[in-house]
């Protein structure tokens, strides 16, 4: 995992979900790719996908239960998680995450 991206544009407006405890910012590669960027204070939430998207948490801890599934799963700093698309998962953030989304 790196811990920067090189040559990207940066969207400005933040996204914000579920009333300010998940805040991001969309990255923009050279080639097209597209990641957010972002943050989870300590909450528990449902998101949904639409495009298969791999999670990598750079900082804190969560609890991730993908959907169809009844185990929680522990993820901290340096470790991602696979969620596929037209899919959704609930996550406990233990503490604030700091967190790539690589769509696709």
């Amino acid at each position: 995992m790196s811990d920067r991206f090189d040559a990207v544009s940066v969207i400005k407006q933040a996204n914000v979900y579920f009333d300010g405890q998940c805040v991001s910012h969309t990255v923009l590669l050279a080639d097209g790719t597209r990641k957010s960027l972002g943050v989870i204070f300590p909450s528990s939430l449902t998101f949904s996908t639409g495009a298969p998207e791999r999670m990598e948490i750079l900082a804190g801890r969560c609890r991730v239960r993908q959907a169809g599934s009844g185990d929680w799963l522990e993820y901290g700093a340096g470790q991602a998680f696979d969620v596929p698309g037209d899919s959704s998962f609930d996550i406990q953030t233990l503490e604030r995450i700091d967190y790539v989304c690589h769509f696709g």
